[in-house]
């Protein structure tokens, strides 16, 4: 979208008229064409005033829970099993306990078959008082106590107090088991509850064995996950099976929670964990030892060169002396065999085929490292500009705002669309970062779809750009302002457009690669074109090419039956019947005339009429 655009908009809700704008030069004024594409962005946005962008304001399926609120929960989980079924509340924690805090579980359990609950978790229906006796001998050391220095569970057991702190002491610092303590009796089973260790246990000891407790709502419930961000003691209650595993905690991290990697919409959790795999493994560094060195015909130790002549000495204490091309002995070569920058040997073996196959497996390696290696670059650069990002926003809410505020006589209140801006970066940044994810698992064979993807991919990359350049650079000159701006207006307007249009292209692509770009699976003539030698370059390094010559397949189309636009009826007029080049010819054509601003209902008539799409492809 030119600046000329950007500077029209009246307000961030207008950003549905310049969606298209912005990503395929189409100008048309909505009223000419009712377009509706398969990729068209939609302006979600109903609200100036919201802080976050569309995702943070949608219907939640889970909810944050802090210490106080998982305490809450805990005691309401107590007071309604103890409630019904007629208990004391140390009871009704043990039984919530045992059967992982699942209240219905409990029920169902204990009107089932109470006196197996019982039995199971250790509750005694009638507690055994201790004997009626002046002294009481205590079953751990054997020592006589009065009764007032002795206690026991339910089972009438007695052991004297210090004996009591030592076995719970141990078993606290054994770890979480501590919550299903039972009599220190061998025979015995019954359970010690929570008020036992608070009226013994040492201060150290019951601070341990609250906290075990604590945890052990959320480690212990299928629903509950703790936030995996190192330091922070969120928790997120999960509605299971509602949609997207997508979840922001409140200390700003972005998490799945069904595989607690960090959020990675648009890959699933299945290739998310191969890359990181592949990303940690060792095979990625056999592959670069595969590709850039060889053997010591002797050692057999790998040897790189990076320069110099052919003749190389293994290093010690092997000190072998061969040939880089043949790997024969030095000693059997010399001015008759090509001197030191060549080997005659070599070439006369190569073309009988003695090395085609060392070769090919060389090359096929140095392909892999290289393909490997240009995804993963794009993905860590996104992944250092995200965290940029996340840098320059705490900079901007804990400084710049209050200075901006300030210097344009603004309130923060007003300000808040540079904070939404920043937000959208971060949040974009991430979802390109797993593109590249994408893109390296997207399978070579199917290249229409490989193709589409890219460019996809490539429009992606250029509007986050445009945002970002306009939220960092452009911004600074507002910030170093010695006073108002006149057109600092014009800028918010410009801000919040270009945060509203880029929301939305980023929301339909993660839609579209989660659907695994159906639209292109869904027409044969993609398949078609595919099988061109010319569209079969699955190199990524032709992105930049390959995706701004398929531009207009998602920027114009075709009406269909219902009267609506298609981006995939398009693609399937630029491909079918006609071979790549002219795909490419037409696609450069149509791409033309969007950016000068023609409609695109008009741009196909006109084509049509005038059997201009037999034109383009000559």
């Amino acid at each position: 979208m030119d600046s000329e655009d950007e500077m029209s908009m009246h307000d961030a809700n207008d950003a549905e008229s310049l969606d298209d704008d912005f990503y395929s030069g189409d100008g048309a004024d909505s009223d000419e064409a009712d377009i509706t594409m398969d990729y068209e962005f939609i302006d979600n946005d109903s609200d100036d005033s919201d802080d976050f962008p569309s995702h943070h304001r949608s219907q939640l399926n889970y909810t944050v829970l802090g210490e106080a609120d998982i305490l809450q929960r805990q005691e309401e989980y107590i007071t309604q099993v103890s409630m019904v079924l007629s208990i004391s509340r140390i009871a009704a924690s043990i039984l919530l306990r045992h059967y992982n805090w699942c209240v219905s579980r409990v029920n169902d359990e204990w009107f089932a078959d109470e006196e197996k609950v019982r039995r199971v978790v250790g509750l005694l229906e009638y507690p055994v008082p201790l004997p009626d006796a002046k002294e009481v001998t205590c079953g751990i050391c054997f020592e006589m106590y009065p009764c007032d220095m002795m206690r026991s569970a339910a089972c009438g057991h007695p052991f004297c107090v210090t004996c009591w702190q030592g076995y719970m002491s141990s078993s606290i610092n054994d770890g979480p088991g501590c919550l299903m303590l039972r009599c220190p009796d061998p025979s015995c089973c019954a359970a010690v509850g929570q008020d036992m260790i608070n009226a013994l246990a040492l201060r150290e000891d019951k601070d341990k064995y609250k906290r075990y407790f604590l945890r052990s709502f959320i480690e212990d419930n299928r629903k509950t996950k703790w936030c995996p961000a190192p330091g922070c003691e969120f928790a997120v209650d999960f509605i299971v099976g509602s949609g997207s595993y997508d979840v922001n905690c409140r200390c700003s991290y972005s998490f799945c929670w069904n595989c607690t990697e960090e959020a990675h919409r648009p890959v699933d959790c299945g290739t998310v964990a191969k890359w990181i795999l592949k990303n940690s493994a060792e095979s990625e560094n056999m592959n670069w030892i595969l590709a850039n060195s060889k053997p010591c015909p002797k050692c057999k130790r790998p040897i790189e060169k990076n320069q110099g002549c052919m003749h190389i000495t293994c290093t010690p204490p092997c000190k072998y002396e061969f040939c880089w091309l043949c790997l024969g002995a030095w000693s059997d070569h010399g001015e008759r065999t090509g001197g030191f920058y060549a080997c005659n040997r070599y070439e006369a073996a190569k073309q009988e085929g003695v090395y085609d196959e060392a070769e090919k497996r060389r090359e096929m390696a140095k392909n892999s490292l290289e393909r490997y290696t240009h995804y993963y670059e794009r993905w860590a650069t996104n992944q250092s500009s995200r965290q940029k990002a996340l840098a320059d926003l705490s900079q901007m809410q804990a400084v710049h705002l209050e200075k901006l505020s300030d210097i344009q006589s603004q309130p923060e209140s007003q300000l808040k669309f540079i904070i939404e801006a920043w937000l959208q970066i971060v949040e974009c940044r991430r979802v390109l970062k797993w593109t590249y994810a994408y893109g390296f698992y997207l399978p070579e064979h199917e290249q229409a779809k490989r193709q589409f993807f890219e460019y996809l991919q490539g429009e992606a990359e250029s509007g986050l750009e445009r945002l970002h350049q306009c939220a960092e650079k452009e911004l600074q000159g507002y910030l170093n302002a010695e006073g108002p701006s006149k057109d600092f207006n014009e800028f918010r307007t410009k801000l919040a457009g270009l945060t509203s249009v880029t929301r939305n292209y980023f929301e339909n692509l993660v839609r579209a690669l989660e659907n695994g770009l159906s639209d292109v699976d869904s027409h044969g003539a993609c398949s078609r074109a595919a099988s061109s030698k010319s569209l079969g370059g699955g190199s990524s390094k032709a992105r930049g090419t390959r995706g701004k010559a398929a531009a207009s397949k998602s920027s114009s189309s075709r009406m269909d039956d219902s009267g609506h636009w298609s981006s995939s009826l398009l693609w399937k007029n630029l491909v079918s019947d006609r071979p790549a080049g002219a795909v490419m010819k037409l696609a450069d054509t149509v791409k033309t005339m969007l950016d000068v601003g023609l409609p695109v209902g008009h741009i196909l008539g006109q084509m049509r009429t005038e059997g201009r799409w037999k034109d383009a492809t000559r």
